[in-house]
């Protein structure tokens, strides 16, 4: 399968910001407490300027209306968004689980929501931010529900379902992908020509993305790679809690500091 290169957005960094960071995959849920705590305590402590979440921050989102819901899962996830967002700005790119997050999710949580793919200009260099399954090529089936689910139509027509309803078709979805994983199903990686093309497009030289849970620095041409966030995953052995850090020094992935514990 082939795409056009899409049409890039642009955020010029403001010359105060020392530090930004960025994530991806959190997959948050109520059923995984360790992963949520992990994050609350990376945005108490994070001294960033600005926070970059491209994507999948939460397993999966039915609809902002599920924030109104009592004591909600969605309504609670914001909660830890909003008190970051007093002391930096944060900024979500949907992903492949958390499209429907719309204006409501955005106003509440008190972020600013980015086009995938945006350009970030920082340190006089250009960065091309994405969440990554667009690149993904080789998913042919997951590129034409992609193209489906992003419709006006389609969302119009999801969201107009029961509440009840939405959480049941999810509850589904997350149970096929995960028989899908224990059954050794391989996923498709980023298209390295459609990466190329992009950056080239946008005058970068690197390309940020999540989507993949495989975290790698690739060199992709002369002058041109991509870097890959990690997911998040608290249970896992040893934890992946990272981040990707951009300072004046260049890229790095510190650990989650201080030294996460888990409970």
């Amino acid at each position: 399968m082939t795409t056009t290169v899409p049409p890039f957005e642009e955020l010029v960094a403001p010359s105060h910001w020392r530090t930004v960071e960025f994530i991806s995959d959190l997959h948050l849920q109520a059923s995984e407490p360790a992963t949520v705590a992990a994050f609350q305590q990376y945005l108490d402590s994070t001294t960033a300027d600005a926070l970059f979440i491209l994507g999948d921050l939460f397993e999966v989102w039915v609809g902002d209306d599920a924030m109104g819901e009592p004591g909600s899962f969605e309504a609670q996830g914001c909660a830890l968004i909003r008190a970051a967002t007093r002391r930096m700005p944060v900024y979500f790119m949907h992903g492949n689980r958390d499209f429907l997050a719309g204006p409501v999710f955005l106003a509440d949580c008190g972020i600013t929501g980015l086009a995938d793919p945006t350009v970030l200009v920082f340190g006089g260099q250009r960065y091309v931010l994405s969440h990554g399954d667009l690149l993904c090529l080789d998913d042919v089936d997951y590129q034409r529900f992609r193209i489906l689910a992003r419709s006006a139509a389609w969302q119009q027509q999801f969201l107009a379902q029961p509440l009840a309803a939405r959480r049941a078709q999810a509850r589904g979805i997350r149970q096929e992908s995960e028989a899908r994983k224990q059954s050794g199903a391989t996923y498709a990686d980023v298209d390295s020509p459609a990466a190329i093309a992009w950056l080239r497009a946008a005058g970068a030289h690197t390309l940020i993305h999540g989507h993949t849970h495989r975290p790698a620095d690739h060199a992709l041409a002369p002058g041109l790679q991509r870097v890959v966030l990690s997911d998040w995953d608290a249970a896992a052995l040893p934890p992946r809690l990272e981040t990707l850090r951009l300072s004046s020094a260049g890229l790095e992935r510190p650990p989650l500091a201080p030294k996460y514990q888990r409970s």
